[in-house]
Parts: structure tokens; sequence; C-alpha cells
């Protein structure tokens, strides 16, 4: 089977299902092509649309939040927007491709690649399966314009939202986000920390901040280490922010108790070797760590569907959140400092996650290609 994964560089949560979906399909003997849709446009279109979207989030993210409640209010099963038209645009582009390749079959973690193949359906451009993967745990804006095969999304209570929402209750799969293999699989504490030269016998934080290092992450950090007086470490991931990265360096040269680590591809595991972790809570970081099995508190959201997926995991208490900084700082403490707390949201994590998504996903996509 050959399958093509259409992703886009809006953030590295999309790009992260896509490739978790393409190691299942691979570890099987499948072929798997991966791109950013964009690039059939060229160069300079990916970096304009990526580039768009990550200046919006991480220089005037509560104008994210407003573009997000205007798609709210404007996205319609009954009508097209002008996101649907704008990816439209690459139709024909992306049908040649298909063509040109030979695929058996196309799924995209993204709802832009969605779009421009339910127009190409519209059109008659499109010829094999199309298979869609929400990466948040809600029914984002513009999801029920789109027409593809199948939606594979994050849980079985999100149904009624989609269908709610105008996508056929029958066309939805409710396997989970897809993570990579290594996050699926425990590494016992010690040997992860022996791995990252991480001291043994410590209590030990994880903050993270997503691919894009957004947040006001120096500020969180310096309350965080203000606070541990127990001998607690810290180990910091910036994400791609080399500018935080920085200052965190400069701000912490001294303090041998507080780990900062740049973009890294060694994530799970990080959440091996550490105790509780802090996240944004985006999609894919957040369904990283329950299904690591790690208990989570949840930072400031992205405006939008953070604060959804936020909302999803309070209410199942697989998180703690708070929206003030010292209360976060004192929610991780109390985590870190108390065993039965660890051990109940962990209880309500085992529950709920869904670590077999990839496989899951890649059975489907061979079960529609045998149908073809």
């Amino acid at each position: 089977m050959k399958i093509l994964i259409l992703s886009c560089d809006t953030g590295e949560g999309h790009n992260s299902a896509g490739r978790a979906v393409r190691e299942a399909a691979e570890s099987k003997g499948h072929t798997v092509e991966m791109m950013d849709m964009f690039l059939l446009s060229g160069k300079r279109t990916s970096h304009a649309v990526a580039g768009a979207y990550v200046g919006i989030v991480k220089h005037i993210p509560f104008f994210f939040g407003f573009i997000y409640k205007v798609g709210m209010l404007i996205s319609s099963s009954r009508r097209k927007s002008p996101v649907y038209f704008a990816n439209a645009l690459l139709g024909k582009k992306l049908a040649s491709y298909i063509d040109r390749h030979d695929f058996d079959i196309v799924l995209t973690p993204h709802l832009y690649p969605a779009e421009t193949m339910t127009y190409m359906k519209k059109k008659n451009l499109l010829h094999i399966p199309a298979v869609a993967v929400g990466t948040d745990y809600t029914c984002i804006p513009f999801w029920e314009e789109t027409n593809l095969d199948y939606y594979v999304i994050p849980h079985e209570d999100l149904i009624p939202e989609y269908v709610k929402r105008g996508i056929p209750e029958e066309k939805l799969l409710p396997y989970g986000i897809p993570v990579r293999q290594d996050f699926c699989r425990n590494l016992s504490k010690e040997a992860a920390r022996k791995k990252l030269h991480l001291p043994m016998d410590v209590p030990m934080f994880l903050v993270m901040s997503g691919s894009m290092g957004f947040g006001k992450l120096a500020v969180f950090a310096a309350e965080l280490a203000l606070r541990c007086r127990n001998g607690e470490h810290i180990v910091i991931i910036c994400g791609n922010n080399a500018k935080i990265e920085r200052i965190l360096r400069k701000e912490f040269h001294f303090n041998k108790r507080v780990h900062i680590i740049g973009y890294t591809n060694h994530v799970s595991l990080f959440m091996d070797a550490c105790d509780v972790i802090y996240t944004k809570p985006g999609g894919l970081t957040s369904t990283e760590s329950l299904v690591k099995n790690i208990p989570i508190v949840h930072t400031a959201p992205i405006p939008g569907c953070e604060t959804a997926n936020l909302q999803f995991f309070g209410a199942r208490h697989l998180s703690v959140s708070s929206k003030h900084l010292a209360k976060q700082v004192q929610l991780g403490k109390a985590l870190i400092e108390n065993d039965s707390l660890r051990e109940q949201m962990s209880e309500a994590q085992r529950r709920e996650r869904k670590p077999e998504a990839a496989m899951q996903i890649v059975s489907l996509l061979e079960r529609l290609v045998s149908h073809e």
C-alpha cells in the first residue's frame, strides 16, 4: 500500500500525528510519503502560510483566539467559507501529484488538505479514499464543510459535538490521536535518567512549551525554581524558540538543578525520567503525556482549541490547571509531594488513553484500500 500523508507546518502537532501514522504504516511494510501540501505551490507559499500562523500564535495569541471564535460563528455545513476556497486553489496541483505518484490512499491530520480534497471530490479529481485525523479534543471550525471518507477523532465523547456540527456519525471513528511508538513504551525512571545524565534520587519536573516555545516560559520557570526548596530538579524543553532558550540559559547558568533543553527528539525519554509535566494544552503533547501516563499540569492555553483541550482533560481528571502562574506551580508541587494525588490521576489516564491509535488507523487504511 502506498500512502500519502498531507500536513502543513502550522505548529508541530499535526506533523507529529502524521509521523506517528507513517511510523506505524512503515512498520507493517507500507510505503509512505509525508509532505507539506503547500510545497506544491513552492517553498515561498509554504513558508508564508506557516509564518503567518506561527507569528500570530507567538506574538498576538489573543488575536488567534478572536479568529477562532469568528470561525466558530461562520463555520457551517451549508455553505463554504473563504478557508475552503483558498485551499481549493491547490486542488488541480494535488490531483496531478497524486496521479503521477500512484498513491492508494491519502491521510491528513490537518484541516487545510481536507478542504482541498473536499473540492477535489466535488470536481471528480480525487479517485482514492481520503481520511482525516483530528488532533484536538474538539471539532475545530470548518471541519463540517469538508467531505472525506472517514474522520478519526480523539475520543468517543466527542461524537455528539461532531454530529451536531454536521459530520455524519457513520464517518466518525474514535480511535484517538496517534502518537509515536516510543510514547507507548515506558522505560524505568532510573534507566531514563541514566541515559539523559540526570540525577537519580530527586523529584523532577518537566516543563514544556510546545515546538513554538509559546508562553511566558521564563517567568514561569523563575517562579517554579524559586518554589523548589526541597532539592527538586527542573528540566525545561524550550521548543524552537532560540531566544527563550538563550534567556533561560543565562538566567539559570549557576543553578545546577535547572536543566535547559532546546528542541529535542527525545521528549518520550524525558517524560520517562520526570515525575510531573507542565505543558500547554496542545492536542499532541497532552495526548503523548496521557499515553505516557505522567501526571499533567496544564499551563496557559493558546486561546481556541487548546482551551477546549484543557476543559476536556480537566473534566476527566486527566490533568489539573489554573490560569494563574503561582497556582500552576502550587498544583505541580502538590502532585510531586503527594503519592495519592499522582496515583488518582494516573488511574484516570490509564482508563482514557488510546495507545493503539496509530496502528488502528493503519488497519483502517488497509481495509479501505483492499475494498477499492
